[in-house]
């Protein structure tokens, strides 16, 4: 009788039957009594390509299948990472829909979803991150998976700071029953060098083992007065003491030099449609041409600009080190009953010092969680997870951004014009925090008695918070087809301020508040056949509203601003998933309607809510694998007023020159706002599309693509500046010369298109600064394995 085995199983299946063939006894005289096994079908999911049996831990519950998560979720696998050449967190748009980002200032610090800024996790535990996506990139040095999840994190992972969605990093593990060395080299277009080194090992087998992950860049850049070099240190020791429970450490130490990258300014129509600059540097009222607020620019000509001629400054200062520690410690307590602890400890100093009178910098941000977790299974269909939380964060950071003006430089001029030296009068509203380097206090005082403040305030803190959470999952199977899941959470804050820089004679300003802030969530899950599966979830959070480093500032009147926890989000989501078994297809899509709240500059929340459809399909077997995405947003202003740098770019010049440009004469920057409105939000595409693929040429040749389409999107609120349909394609190819070793080479941009993006998420720039996105470049990796 032949045995056929499903296609995904057939090389095992091949060793199962060449074992059972070898053992037949064989007779010379006597064939006819040998059964024959037949093998048929071919191996499936086998390049790593598709998330679709990849399993999802942490954020709602280990080992889940991404078909039985009822949320929009995107697992990025270490194969994905490398064929998409993902190296920076707005890479993720090239597989996850609705994840467009802005530049970031050239060095994204913080994950982009469904509109808005999101959080980034790492062993499921909230990281330190960036200043509303102004901070530090991250290294992928110690990351083996990304898991994109849309909407608001679940009760388990805990109250955060931004809502939009959140990633959660995979740290690499240690091996206890292998060993491997493995050196990755690359270089590029404009000097851009990378060297890799991981290596694992068992210590006992079985029982133990350790990974070292050491990386270096050394990146030049395409624009003016740029560029990148880090370095990375990643060790992870994995302890296995017996069959029921496993303990994973591992530690990192990050540091990285990076440019601050604002783009091109003045971005009209001409600028976005033809390259082409207005030139004249502006004039303040007060007759200065150095860049102020309310200065307006007399059109001197109209030029085509060097897209590399961007807003930086080569005697600017900007680096970060960091060092992190993470711990998941799991024991089986029972055949019902899971025990997990998860510690995360986190350093991080900064500074940046630019020329344009921007200073941020941050003496020292520590941050401390532990988390226990304790998983029952009552009986077959029903379970409880059940969690406590402890987090403390402890931030001492100086900030001035009082005086920066963009608008009023040319920046087809010297460089002089881009550099802001603060006047007698304006260092006179600052402090000294070192020679030459002015920040703000951390509060306000009149120190004239004339019934006003006199110091300029930025997000200057010394600030503490503890926050303690409790939190329970109660997931329910309560037929073949039909599952529930309900949870809640509540965060209680206990938050200190005090500004650590008084003016002298003054007693310094403090402030504390204790709050609880709530978060539930509720899903259904339909499973109408095998491989169909349907859900729906639905969530409400209250979140903080952070400044730099997670820190917590003193508002204008010394307070801390109750407005910081009243950030209210709520997310609806029905979705369905396909996920047929023996097939290498995996599709799904959904439908949401989320609101949620942004932090302004000013330290206010603008509230926002978002509808769309997003969907996602991948196909992996050999000879080839290919995904595909698609995203629509509306993203509105939820009834909620709004602040743009300036009202519209043509506010920065007078009507002299019509010719050029039609000027209102207003100046800038004139820090506009609007009233509230349900006005579409700026920045965003309302459709963008992805496609990728690849194809095995032979047994040791590939070759791929990736492909991102963005619809045309207003630039500013006022909708004056459009950038237009744009689509960036890549192209890569790889050659295995050995089992060992591989040499990969990829295109990126390949058809050179001049395409622009946003430098800030939330639109506030969007009237100041447009990012012009490289040409075309390419990068040639080597890799082998030892």
């Amino acid at each position: 009788m032949p045995i056929y085995y499903a296609p995904n199983r057939s090389v095992t299946a091949l060793a199962i039957s060449l074992a059972l063939y070898s053992s037949l006894p064989l007779a010379a005289d006597d064939t006819s009594s040998i059964e024959v096994i037949q093998v048929s079908g071919k191996a499936i999911n086998d390049k790593g390509m598709s998330p679709k049996n990849t399993k999802v831990n942490g954020p709602f519950g280990d080992d889940i299948a991404l078909k039985d998560i009822a949320r929009s979720v995107t697992p990025i696998t270490s194969e994905m990472i490398e064929q998409l050449n993902i190296t920076d967190l707005s890479d993720i748009q090239k597989v996850s829909p609705n994840s467009y980002s802005a530049s970031g200032f050239g060095a994204s610090s913080l994950p982009t979803i469904r509109g808005q800024l999101g959080e980034l996790y790492q062993d499921s535990v909230r990281r330190q991150a960036g200043n509303n996506g102004f901070g530090v990139p991250m290294s992928f040095n110690a990351i083996e998976q990304i898991d994109v999840v849309k909407g608001a994190p679940p009760v388990l992972l805990g109250t955060s700071q931004r809502n939009g969605g959140f990633v959660n990093l995979h740290s690499k593990v240690a091996p206890t029953d292998e060993q491997f060395t493995q050196l990755t080299l690359s270089g590029g277009s404009w000097d851009h060098y990378r060297a890799q080194l991981d290596v694992g090992s068992d210590i006992a087998a079985s029982q133990s083992g350790i990974r070292l992950s050491a990386e270096h860049i050394d990146n030049g850049s395409f624009y003016d007065y740029s560029g990148f070099k880090s370095d990375s240190i990643f060790v992870a020791f994995r302890l296995l003491p017996d069959d029921a429970s496993s303990w994973d450490i591992n530690v990192e130490y990050y540091d990285v030099e990076f440019t601050d990258n604002a783009g091109i300014n003045r971005p009209t129509q001409a600028l976005i449609d033809d390259g082409l600059y207005v030139t004249g540097q502006g004039v303040q009222p007060n007759g200065s041409t150095i860049a102020g607020a309310n200065a307006i620019v007399s059109p001197t000509g109209l030029v085509e600009i060097d897209r590399s001629q961007v807003l930086t400054d080569p005697d600017n200062i900007n680096n970060a080190q960091t060092f992190l520690l993470h711990s998941t410690y799991v024991r089986e307590l029972s055949d019902k009953a899971t025990f997990k602890n998860i510690s995360y400890y986190q350093h991080l100093e900064r500074e940046e010092i630019a020329q344009n009178s921007f200073v941020e910098i941050i003496d020292g941000a520590d941050t401390a969680q532990n988390r226990i977790e304790l998983a029952y299974q009552w009986n077959d269909s029903q379970s409880t997870i059940t969690a406590a939380d402890i987090r403390y964060n402890k931030v001492l950071g100086y900030s001035q951004f009082t005086t920066e003006a963009d608008l009023p430089i040319d920046l087809s001029g010297p460089i002089e014009n881009r550099r802001i030296p603060l006047t007698t009068q304006q260092q006179g509203r600052l402090v000294e925090l070192r020679p030459g380097v002015f920040v703000s206090h951390g509060a306000q005082y009149d120190t004239n008695g004339d019934g006003s403040g006199d110091f300029l305030l930025s997000d200057t803190t010394d600030s503490s918070s503890w926050q303690t959470g409790l939190a329970i999952q109660h997931n329910s199977q309560w037929t073949d087809k039909f599952a529930t899941s309900l949870g809640y959470r509540a965060d209680f804050y206990d938050v200190k301020a005090r500004d650590a820089l008084a003016p002298q004679g003054q007693v310094a300003a403090s402030d504390s508040i204790s709050e609880m802030l709530e978060s539930g969530q509720i899903s259904l899950s339909y499973r109408v056949t095998g491989d169909v599966t349907t859900y729906a979830s639905a969530s409400y959070n209250e979140s903080t509203s952070n400044s730099m480093a997670g820190g917590t500032t003193l508002g204008a009147n010394n307070q801390i601003s109750r407005q910081n926890f009243a950030t209210e989000n709520t997310l609806t989501e029905v979705g369905i998933k396909y996920s047929p078994a023996g097939s290498a297809w995996y599709v799904d899509a959904a439908v949401f309607d989320q609101t949620r709240s942004l932090r302004n500059r000013d330290g206010s929340n603008t509230g926002i809510r978002t509808k769309g459809f997003e969907a996602q399909a991948f196909y992996d077997a050999d000879p080839f694998w290919l995904s595909a995405g698609y995203s629509y947003l509306d993203a509105r202003y939820d009834d909620s007023a709004s602040s743009q740098d300036t009202l519209q770019v043509s506010d920065t010049f007078d009507n002299s020159r019509p010719d050029i440009i039609e000027g209102t004469g207003i100046g800038a920057p004139n820090f506009a706002s609007f009233a509230p409105s349900n006005r579409r939000v700026q920045g965003l595409p309302e459709q963008t599309f992805t496609l990728n693929g690849g194809f095995a040429i032979t047994e040791q040749w590939q070759a791929g693509f990736s492909g991102l389409f963005t619809q045309s999107y207003p630039l500013d609120y006022l909708a004056t500046v459009s950038i237009r349909d744009q689509y960036t394609l890549s192209i890569n190819t790889r050659y295995d010369f050995t089992e060992q070793t591989s040499l990969r080479l990829g295109i990126n941009n390949v058809t050179n298109q001049k395409n622009w993006r946003p430098v800030f998420e939330g639109g506030y720039f969007g009237s100041t600064l447009v990012f012009p996105e490289l040409p075309l470049n390419a990068t040639l990796t080597l890799q082998h394995s030892f």
